[in-house]
């Protein structure tokens, strides 16, 4: 694991800004009458108020900011956080900052520095789910954090775990459907829960083409999320036992693995072809990239931030799926558009419900789908 990187802070700021009105007025009428001793004299109805304009809501959330671990121009994870941020902050017409780049260690200093600016914060890495609800609850701040969906608290903290096992399904589908040799690897930059959902989905959908297809699970270490170099290794060891489907999960790592499906042909002379996550690597692709499963985390922080504003934060945890567009399969020049209808027929019955996808997040129930698992260094 990388040690923690030099912290810094970039500000965007978004056009629009929320107007706040913040008077109103009340009209009234009144009237006296005076009664003889005999009669009571006819009382005039009082007139009715005029009515009375409502305030709007002054919104809580101004500003947001989004701590990332990695560059936030990645092509995965922390590229993925920052941009949904920016596009959630300027849907809503508010400030966004950006500290990017912070590494995987203690980042309280930054969240208590960033908890003096921001009225919500978003701590987008699994490693920062212990600091940042103590720094919200110190500053009375909300916060989001991932992977603990367990961790809900009224008005502080909730959660945005992904559940991709849908995507990686079809993605699984993709790749039986691919394979020249009957055999795909699977190599992971650790097991938490979402890496693991999609490990398992993409294992069920490859075998739902094939349920004799061979499944070549790697992990290149517990937290090695920014492993480049191992990532490239143990790509390769994979490619020579026989995969010439690679389906990646790593973050920063995953540049390892596309270095080493480039460089190494399969056994048949061919070529191996590479199923990213999270992002969209087709800019710098070289003719290697099958499909990613995207994830777009623009609806759920749109979703957070509405709910500060309503006073209903941490009543519930915000989900990223097939159903809602926040999970989806990217199609390349690779796909046959045959190929692609029959995933689109998988898509529509998992949709409508007439396909259940398990979602299985404990590593234990991944590995217990594969036909040989490696793990370390």
């Amino acid at each position: 694991m990388k040690s923690q990187s030099k912290k810094w802070i970039r500000w965007a700021q978004f056009a629009g800004a929320l107007t706040v009105l913040g008077s109103f007025a009340v009209a009234c009428g009144s009237s006296s009458n005076t009664a003889d001793t005999t009669a009571p004299a006819e009382t005039a109805a009082p007139a009715a108020p005029a009515e009375t304009a409502a305030p709007a809501a002054e919104a809580i959330v101004k500003t947001i900011a989004i701590l990332a671990p990695e560059a936030g121009n990645d092509f995965g994870w922390n590229q993925q956080g920052v941009d949904s941020a920016k596009a959630a902050a300027a849907e809503l017409g508010i400030e966004v900052i950006v500290a990017d780049n912070l590494g995987y260690g203690d980042i309280t200093p930054n969240l208590r520095e960033l908890a003096d600016q921001a009225d919500f914060i978003i701590a987008h890495a699994s490693g920062y789910n212990t600091a940042a609800p103590e720094v919200g609850a110190e500053f009375k701040k909300p916060v989001a954090i991932v992977d603990t969906p367990d961790a809900l608290k009224a008005g502080l903290v909730a959660d945005y775990t992904a559940s991709p096992n849908e995507g990686a399904y079809l993605a699984g589908v993709l790749a039986a459907k691919t394979t020249r040799s009957g055999k795909l690897g699977i190599v992971v930059s650790g097991e938490p829960p979402s890496w693991n959902s999609q490990s398992a989905g993409f294992a069920d959908g490859a075998k739902s083409v094939d349920p004799k297809i061979k499944l070549l699970y790697s992990i290149i270490g517990p937290a090695a999320y920014a492993d480049a170099e191992g990532a490239n290794r143990v790509t390769k060891t994979l490619i020579a036992a026989g995969a010439d489907v690679i389906f990646g999960q790593g973050d920063g790592s995953s540049f390892g693995m596309l270095s080493a499906i480039e460089e190494t042909p399969a056994a048949d002379g061919g070529k191996v072809l590479f199923i990213d996550v999270i992002g969209n690597k087709t800019s710098i692709d070289k003719g290697f990239l099958l499909s990613s499963v995207l994830w777009d985390f623009k609806s759920a922080f749109v979703d957070m931030i509405k709910d500060v504003n309503a006073g209903t934060y941490g009543s519930r945890n915000y989900a990223l799926n097939l159903k809602n567009g926040s999970i989806s399969l990217l199609k390349t020049p690779l796909i046959t558009d045959a190929v692609w209808a029959e995933i689109e027929a998988v898509k529509a019955s998992i949709i409508n419900g007439s396909l259940v996808v398990e979602n299985v997040m404990d590593a234990a129930g991944v590995r217990s789908r594969m036909s040989k698992t490696t793990e370390g260094k």
